[in-house]
């Protein structure tokens, strides 16, 4: 039976997931559970695009990356593929009216990071919409569940939750993408010579995002309000973290958020949602 198939592929997906995130995973968990999957099929698919261009680097990636892309628009279109992650994917690509403009663009962006050392202000914007934005907006699609108006009226907002949380990745990873794949994201900056003000000033933008992504997980549906709102909280931890250290040491060290703290973190928030404080 078909339905066996969908639903196996789909707990792939989740395995990816849980294995992968655990900060990811326990915001899912809090979603209203029609949700769990889909967003878990989202997940699966971005993440093994990650691991072609970050991960597979004794095989020629470029050629890889090739081969998922086709097989990606050919599962969507097909609405069936033996690999269990595209099946997956393609299924809440096409139950929740998934733009392809968006499975184009973060392609786009894992494609750019094949060769990227460097980034420009327009390429830097355009890399952060494909690699981050667009997964954000992905979610809301299946968040809002056909609701083009509240889609349309929430962009704004998922777009800055998406870009908040790729810069964050971007200061903790500094180490990695510098040292071991040699990228540098943030436009103009010298890791060589990495200071305060530099450093200051990319915490500044981050934190606008932040501060605009908050406005629109107020509006968001009660059932996956909290899910949203919990990574905010978990990103937010993660960047005053980071704030709080001095730019040697982000270069020279990946900063993570403590098990025992992530788990105050969300008792933290489910008090608070409890009382109808988000």
């Amino acid at each position: 039976m078909i339905s066996l198939y969908d639903k196996t592929t789909l707990e792939c997906s989740k395995l990816i997931t849980n294995r992968y995130s655990t900060s990811f995973s326990l915001g899912i968990s809090t979603l209203n559970k029609r949700y769990h999957l889909p967003i878990c099929a989202i997940y699966g698919f971005v993440r093994l695009a990650d691991e072609i261009v970050d991960t597979f680097l004794d095989h020629d990636k470029e050629t890889l990356l090739n081969r998922f892309e086709a097989d990606t628009y050919e599962a969507i279109e097909r609405k069936l593929s033996l690999n269990p992650v595209l099946h997956a994917f393609q299924l809440a690509v096409n139950e929740f009216k998934i733009d392809h403009e968006l499975i184009a663009a973060f392609l786009h962006s894992m494609r750019m990071d094949l060769n990227l050392t460097s980034c420009t202000d327009d390429t830097y914007d355009e890399y952060i919409y494909g690699s981050a934005e667009v997964v954000g907006l992905m979610c809301l699609r299946v968040f809002l569940d056909g609701d083009q108006q509240r889609y349309e009226e929430l962009k704004p907002s998922g777009r800055k939750l998406g870009a908040a949380f790729q810069k964050v990745n971007f200061l903790r990873d500094m180490k990695s993408d510098f040292q071991e794949r040699g990228r540098v994201y943030f436009p103009g900056a010298d890791f060589k010579q990495f200071g305060p003000d530099t450093k200051a000033a990319i915490e500044a933008d981050i934190a606008q995002d932040f501060r605009e992504a908050y406005i629109g997980i107020k509006q968001l549906p009660d059932g996956v309000r909290l899910g949203v709102y919990l990574a905010y909280v978990y990103y937010l931890a993660l960047f005053r973290k980071i704030k709080s250290m001095p730019p040697a040491r982000i270069l020279n060290e990946r900063i993570r958020v403590p098990d025992a703290e992530k788990a105050w973190l969300l008792l933290a928030v489910r008090c608070k949602s409890a009382l109808r404080l988000i």
